[in-house]
């Protein structure tokens, strides 16, 4: 009796650290939320109070996306050298850093300066958590965990629009920015008593901690036992990123679909809603700043809430046929917008009615190409070059993002307010035809059979098959 009783209670416990573990690395994807939404409430006030023109606040924007990229890039090689535990503290310090230096920048150049520090955190944490993640989770949870990651992004950005339109009313952009050092201090913090990855920890020979890890994380030593002994016979597959992308024409064709998906995720145009919302709900014929922030705010929670959508239709309806729909929706969404911009909005009907068209090109992106860019991302790579192909990818991520926040304002004084969302909704129709012509469906279909028919030479859009 008092032996059953101890087992339920330790395997309690392993489950309590196991979501401890997965919570904390979890709060990266809030940060990374948070300094990704926090500029669309504050760039008003900045440019305000430092008499910045548009293209210096396009920089502002961007310079954080150039620091992802830098991040993203680095991350591989210092993931491999220090593991994951402590790559995630250097993002934590990062974070801490950069908010404070946001917030006390006496000028434009040491903003500039602050944001791209706090894009090397989050290119860090873009990278770093969903690896470990994958690898710290048993396999019946981790699906739930790395979604759960996603789901704090979004939750983020929600945050950082609250918070955003609560300093507002005093146009207060330095607590705007400052703020973020909070939970970046809970998260380095908290970094301190995560475990190193076991999977890390054999790969450098330290086998017994990466028992003594899995222990820990697991419900029972035999099942410790069991999945250090898989851990081993992965590692007998050597990976070699670049040269098996220099050596193999399949290799390399995952890696360039890689690079494609994460450029049609950022030309979507949701990025452009993401840091330009209050200016957005400003051309659409709501002129006070508390009409624009709050209308942030409602962008934020629909964003929260479609995502859900995604996580309960992608292992239904499949990732191919989800994608569609959500490039239909953007595709409809912006080209209406676009349409009611070029008419006038001058009437409340028409001023509610592009918001809605707003909202509708959301709900297109969270539940199709927000999360499942990134799932068809790690599951097209082999296991010989998958760090290298997610490297490029989630690079390609931040380039792509950089170019779209430093372009939008640009594209607005040139073509003009509707012909500017009409190039996002005609994007967004090009996507369609080239998720049909290109795209795999790999719902239900191993990693290993995805491998096999790619490195066979089988056309891209039939490797899931």
């Amino acid at each position: 009796m008092s032996n059953s009783t101890s087992y339920k209670a330790g395997k309690r416990s392993n489950k309590s650290v196991t979501f401890f573990v997965c919570f904390l690395a979890a709060l990266a994807g809030l940060l990374f939320g948070l300094d990704i939404g926090v500029i669309a409430g504050a760039l008003p006030f900045i440019s305000h109070d430092f008499q910045i023109t548009s293209h210096q606040q396009e920089w502002v924007v961007s310079s954080m996306m150039f620091g992802a990229a830098v991040g993203a890039v680095g991350s591989g090689w210092m993931n491999f050298r220090i593991g994951r535990k402590y790559s995630l503290m250097i993002g934590a310090v990062l974070f801490v850093v950069g908010s404070l230096c946001s917030a006390f920048a006496p000028d434009t150049q040491i903003l500039l300066i602050a944001r791209v520090l706090l894009g090397l955190a989050v290119g860090i944490a873009s990278y770093t958590a969903p690896v470990y993640l994958s690898e710290i989770a048993p396999e019946k949870i981790r699906g739930s965990m790395i979604s759960m990651y996603q789901l704090m992004i979004t939750i983020g950005i929600l945050a950082a629009y609250l918070s955003d339109t609560g300093f507002s009313y005093s146009g207060s952009w330095r607590w705007m920015l400052g703020v973020i050092t909070i939970p970046a201090l809970l998260l380095l913090v908290g970094v301190f008593f995560l475990p190193d990855s076991p999977r890390w920890l054999a790969a450098r020979g330290n086998d017994d901690k990466a028992r003594r890890v899995l222990e820990k994380l697991r419900d029972s030593s035999e099942q410790a036992r069991n999945e250090l002994n898989e851990i081993r016979e992965s590692l007998k597959i050597k990976q070699s990123g670049w040269g098996l992308f220099t050596n193999n024409k399949n290799f390399r064709r995952a890696v360039y679909l890689g690079i494609l998906l994460q450029v049609m995720q950022q030309f979507t145009g949701m990025n452009v809603i993401m840091y330009y919302a209050p200016k957005i709900f400003g051309l659409a014929g709501f002129a006070s700043t508390s009409e624009q922030m709050w209308g942030t705010v409602i962008v934020g929670l629909v964003n929260v809430l479609a995502t859900f959508i995604a996580i309960g239709l992608v292992d239904r309806w499949g990732r191919k046929p989800t994608l569609k729909l959500g490039f239909l929706v953007m595709a409809i969404g912006m080209g209406v917008l676009g349409t009611m911009m070029h008419i006038g909005v001058e009437s409340t009907v028409a001023k509610y009615f592009s918001i809605a068209m707003l909202l509708m090109f959301i709900i297109g992106f969270a539940m199709s190409a927000g999360p499942l860019i990134w799932v068809l991302c790690s599951e097209i790579q082999p296991l010989k070059g998958r760090d290298f192909g997610i490297t490029v990818s989630t690079a390609t991520n931040w380039i792509a993002n950089m170019i779209v926040g430093a372009t939008f304002l640009t594209m607005l004084d040139s073509l003009g307010n509707a012909n500017t969302f009409w190039v996002y909704a005609g994007l967004n129709v090009v996507f369609i035809f080239i998720t049909i012509a290109l795209i795999p469906e790999t719902k239900n279909v191993s990693l290993e059979h995805i491998e096999r028919n790619l490195m066979n030479g089988k056309a891209l859009k039939n490797i899931g098959e």
